[in-house]
């Protein structure tokens, strides 16, 4: 939860716009057409992709860690298939493009690329996903987001 004097805002996602909003930047850029790409993506992130990925790491990483049991192999199921259906959207969409939106990093790629710091350590289905590695492999080179991992 972000406080900021009175004002309190809890959700990640409503962070970041609020931070960014106060000083002009590319990661939520103030064009209106260009900030609701964005915003499109921060709610199919929320929507699709957190439930395509969220599910390998709390059952392979978070129930190993806190002894919760053995992994529900039902919900992994589950969350492969949608994996293959939101990984394709995902990775078809990031074809030619360097970015989520426009020519500079947004908070859609922060958001998006997020649940895939424990793609491996979750054993996520992302091998075939080459335009998904490629972008990711982009974002892990951010210095932002190298300094966000230590």
């Amino acid at each position: 939860t972000l406080v900021d004097g009175d004002f309190k805002l809890p959700e990640s996602n409503a962070i970041m716009q609020y931070l960014c909003s106060k000083k002009p930047n590319t990661l939520w850029p103030q064009d209106p057409k260009t900030q609701a790409d964005v915003a499109r993506w921060l709610y199919w992130q929320l929507a699709h992709w957190d439930s395509a990925c969220n599910p390998f790491t709390f059952e392979r990483v978070v129930k190993q860690f806190m002894k919760l049991g053995n992994p529900d192999q039902n919900k992994l199921n589950e969350a492969e298939e949608k994996f293959k259906r939101f990984g394709t959207v995902l990775n078809d969409y990031l074809k030619d493009k360097k970015w989520l939106v426009g020519n500079d990093v947004t908070l859609a790629d922060f958001a998006i690329a997020a649940p895939l710091h424990y793609a491996t350590m979750a054993q996520m289905p992302i091998e075939p996903y080459t335009e998904i590695k490629r972008w990711h492999a982009q974002v892990e080179q951010l210095e932002a987001w190298k300094k966000s991992a230590t």
